[in-house]
């Protein structure tokens, strides 16, 4: 789970996936709980853009859902790496590729990233406090399930509800 960098203006933004997916989606992910909780171990971390490492006796929240995609769903936008050496970890795993900063590209929590589906499929990010939106790109998943490893650089599960978002993204915003 990553620090949230938001902007008081960004507040929460509003996600609009152009694929849709499932028809059913609505009724499948509707009621979205964890599923287990992870045991954080301490370790060092990559801290870059506000990233939390995992602490000894933490307890992190693990969901293989997230919350239906309609037309305006709502969702915390985090900040992340894609470059190399960055806190995003390894390589996107869309494309198995690291991607530049100023590239407009996303992680989707584990419900919304649904095993890949969405890969390099794009979605609308509207920020409701200036109005202006970023098309970006799906790269990459933001795990909501596992966490705390070498895999994922030590980080904690991301929250069900994320849009983790490069520099350019937020730049556009």
């Amino acid at each position: 789970m990553k620090t949230k960098m938001m902007l008081i203006v960004f507040g929460i933004l509003l996600l609009r996936m152009v694929e849709c997916g499932r028809p059913d989606a609505a009724g499948i992910l509707a009621s979205c709980n964890p599923t287990s909780y992870l045991h954080g171990n301490s370790h060092t971390c990559n801290e870059e853009h506000g990233s939390d490492c995992c602490k000894s006796g933490d307890t992190y929240p693990q969901y293989k859902c997230s919350p239906p995609v309609t037309d305006s769903t709502p969702a915390t936008l985090t900040l992340n790496g894609f470059q190399k050496n960055e806190d995003g970890g390894g390589p996107s795993e869309c494309d198995g590729q690291y991607h530049n900063d100023n590239d407009l590209v996303v992680a989707l929590s584990t419900g919304w990233y649904a095993g890949g589906s969405r890969c390099h499929n794009y979605i609308q990010i509207t920020n409701p406090g200036n109005g202006r939106s970023a098309r970006a790109m799906v790269v990459d998943e933001c795990d909501s399930f596992s966490g705390c490893d070498v895999d994922h650089d030590y980080q904690p599960p991301c929250n069900n509800n994320i849009v983790d978002a490069s520099p350019g993204v937020w730049k556009a915003l």
